[in-house]
């Protein structure tokens, strides 16, 4: 398979790029900065999904079959921030976490679509999307939330085409997006609200990324897993 995986360098994204590459998959991924490996694209700016895209379709071949959102931040604000923090804290959080892998989407599909042929898209939301998430970041929660409903309706409206996408829901995960926050105060209220004990490891969440990319039957189109311990149950 030719998979295309953003926000690779680091977490999540950083155990899918190395899992898919061991299991023999050509795999391209992207950073903010890039590297040797990865391609370079700061999200917040419009123009990089398809300069991402057109760069991996290039490396690959010509032929992408997955594509992988896994890029996003989670940037808390205050709710007593100015009108101006306010407003930049929700425009940054909503163009990477939603714009991007939107703009990315339509370009996966019209891709398959003109191939005439079928390609799988996982976006990887959150469990924040169906409990919501701390009183600094609604935003995030809105983002991911928005996240599964476009997951979902690209779902029903391409699967005929043999189109399929799906949605990764996890938890708090040992990443270095994570790290110092579960270290904090927070970090044993968090561990405590988790039934299984423990958070999710950036490897449990990577092969469920890989069975939706790989295995995962037709049938299961719009689906989206939950990655959380038993945190939260829906």
């Amino acid at each position: 398979m030719n998979i295309l995986i953003t926000g690779a360098s680091r977490g999540i994204g950083a155990a899918v790029y190395a899992l898919l590459k061991k299991c023999g998959h050509h795999v391209v991924g992207h950073s903010t900065k890039g590297s040797d490996d990865l391609i370079a694209g700061d999200l917040m700016d419009p123009t990089a999904p398809r300069n991402i895209w057109d760069t991996a379709l290039d490396e690959l071949g010509g032929q992408i079959d997955v594509l992988v959102n896994n890029a996003g931040i989670y940037e808390g604000v205050a709710d007593n921030v100015t009108d101006e923090e306010w407003r930049e804290a929700w425009n940054r959080t909503l163009t990477i976490n939603l714009q991007a892998p939107a703009d990315l989407c339509k370009l996966a599909v019209s891709h398959f679509l003109d191939a005439g042929a079928p390609g799988r898209i996982v976006n990887v939301a959150s469990r924040a999307a169906f409990r919501g998430d701390s009183p600094q970041h609604w935003h995030y929660a809105a983002s991911k939330a928005a996240l599964v409903g476009m997951t979902r309706t690209i779902a029903r409206g391409y699967a005929a085409e043999g189109i399929l996408c799906f949605g990764v829901a996890p938890g708090f995960t040992v990443s270095e997006m994570t790290e110092e926050y579960l270290q904090g105060r927070g970090g044993a209220q968090i561990v405590a609200d988790i039934p299984l004990g423990r958070v999710a490891s950036t490897d449990e969440v990577a092969e469920v990324i890989r069975w939706l990319a790989i295995d995962a039957p037709a049938s299961s189109t719009g689906s989206v897993i939950d990655v959380n311990g038993a945190s939260y149950v829906r």
